[in-house]
């Protein structure tokens, strides 16, 4: 039985509505943090996370650097900065470069939390337009984490959900109305 510490969700376009319905379907009680990266341009982030703190069972806070990591909070990475993982107790924000034309980057925020997290690692990439994610998922597989991907039905675009799917890496996908159901069930160990 695998032990999953840690969660983190990647969406661009469609993303939004999508990350709402998979956070509202989650109990308070799930004892993981959650990180998202969202494509959306600074001074956005803020009110999306305020709004789905509202409409969820866990916190949901727009990142800070520096920011304590805690379970059963969900971490919204700010518009225009990176969120990356560099310890089990902090997050950090910062001002690289753009990855694939984009910051934050699903990359980027998948790569780090794979590093800290390593095999109790469970990634998922969402509905968007590109391949933001894609090498972030190899990572997250190269050390023995397991990675899910929306289905090309439930994607609004099937760009990025797909060229992670190309890789040959995944180990589920999953159609949006389940994966709430699919993260609780990785995460108490029922796979």
């Amino acid at each position: 039985m695998k032990r999953i510490s840690a969660i983190v969700i990647g969406a661009s376009t469609g993303g939004p509505k999508a990350i709402e319905k998979i956070l509202m379907s989650l109990p308070n009680n799930l004892d993981v943090p959650i990180f998202i990266v969202q494509h959306m341009p600074k001074g956005i982030t803020k009110g999306f996370a305020n709004r789905l703190n509202d409409k969820c069972k866990l916190n949901v806070v727009e990142a800070e650097d520096g920011m304590k990591i805690q379970n059963n909070y969900v971490y919204v990475a700010p518009g225009g900065q990176h969120m990356e993982i560099i310890s089990k107790e902090r997050i950090s924000l910062n001002m690289k470069p753009h990855v694939r034309g984009v910051r934050p980057s699903v990359d980027n925020l998948f790569i780090s939390a794979s590093k800290t997290y390593k095999n109790e690692l469970l990634g998922i990439v969402l509905t968007g337009m590109g391949k933001d994610g894609t090498n972030g998922v190899l990572d997250i597989k190269s050390r023995g984490g397991t990675v899910l991907v929306e289905s090309e039905e439930t994607s609004i675009i099937y760009g990025m959900p797909k060229s992670a799917y190309e890789i040959g890496k995944i180990d589920e996908v999953i159609p949006l109305q389940d994966i709430a159901k699919g993260i609780v069930s990785y995460v108490k160990g029922e796979h």
